[in-house]
Formats: structure tokens, sequence, C-alpha cells
């Protein structure tokens, strides 16, 4: 086996590519990851809504209802979950010593 440090700088080159992270150097990836995660956030609130409004004129059936019910209690601790993170992050980057 031929070992030089040109074919191990050839293999770590051929590999690096797919090990870069994929995101914009301007960071729009997160932002349109953001927006994303938001859109999909208020169209479950709006058809949980929308479901339970139809439940109340008895246009749609109760397991309906609480599939939709489930699905918005879902949609709002996960994002109560990543907003905590966020705050827990923020104060930990205010703790650190300049």
């Amino acid at each position: 086996m031929d070992v030089r440090p040109s074919f191990a700088a050839a293999a770590y080159a051929a590999t690096r590519p797919a090990t870069a992270p994929s995101a914009a150097p301007d960071g729009s990836g997160a932002k349109q990851e953001l927006s994303k995660f938001a859109g999909d956030f208020a169209e479950t609130l709006h058809k949980g809504e929308e479901t339970a409004k139809a439940a109340m004129t008895g246009g749609a059936d109760p397991h309906a209802l609480v599939q939709a019910l489930a699905q918005t209690e879902l949609a709002v601790e996960t994002a109560v979950t990543v907003r905590d993170k966020v705050v827990e992050a923020y104060q930990e980057i205010l703790r650190m010593p300049v």
C-alpha cells in the first residue's frame, strides 16, 4: 500500500465538499428555514381553528376535532421549546466574560 501525504490531501479534498455546510454565506438559508417553520406553524393553527369552528356548527366529526387539537398542541409545544432554547442560549451568551 502506497501511503503518501499527497494522497491523504487529495482524499481529504475529495471528502471536504460533502461535509461543508449547505447554507448560503449570508445566512439566507437560516432565514428561509425560520420563515418556513413560522408558516407551517401558522397554517397548523389556522387548520385547528377551522376544524373547531366546523365542529361547533356540526360540519366536522369529533374525531377530526380531537386530531386537529392534538396537532395544534404539538405545534405550540414545539414553538415554546424552541423559544426556551433560544432564550437560554441568549442568556448564556450574556453571561460570557468579555
